[in-house]
């Protein structure tokens, strides 16, 4: 199964399809961290995560992570350790805060690009995430949490990514 990215409003997968956001300076194969932009290509997910506090365990086939209030995501692309990676916060590493007063990461699916063995500077922190009002993003997919909830229904742990 493949969820495609169609432009950057319109994300589908099967029969459905979805408005979205993508990156506010649109999409690129040459993605570079800070660049606002989203990654084109195909990529595998991970696993679920969402905050319990907020939201109930979600039903889908993905494997599920509590968001923790000491979660991040490394985005500092001089610590490949850390890089793209999900690390426990530590006044030394540089990260994206997963544990928000907003909404965004209320749910969200990181998609793996510059995963396994990252590369500096190409990018991190790539997600499915939510939106409430379609503002471009950081370079993330954003999806409002009604048709978050829709989608993770429809996917599995197999299910990759395009982004045209």
């Amino acid at each position: 199964m493949t969820i495609y990215v169609k432009n950057k409003y319109r994300l589908q997968v099967d029969d459905f399809t979805f408005k979205c956001c993508v990156g506010k300076n649109g999409v690129s194969k040459n993605k570079v961290e800070g660049d606002k932009k989203t990654p084109i290509g195909v990529y595998h997910i991970e696993n679920l995560y969402y905050r319990k506090d907020r939201i109930k365990r979600p039903f889908t086939k993905l494997k599920c992570v509590k968001i923790k209030k000491n979660m991040g995501w490394g985005d500092d692309p001089n610590n490949l350790k850390t890089y793209n990676k999900l690390i426990k916060i530590k006044k030394n590493i540089k990260c994206e805060k997963v544990y928000r007063k907003d909404y965004k990461y209320d749910l969200f699916i990181p998609i793996k690009y510059n995963f396994k063995r990252p590369e500096k500077s190409k990018g991190s922190c790539i997600f499915i995430h939510l939106t409430k009002n379609y503002k471009p993003t950081a370079g993330c997919i954003a999806l409002t949490k009604k048709d978050f909830l829709i989608l993770i229904k429809i996917i599995n742990q197999k299910t990759k990514i395009r982004i045209n």
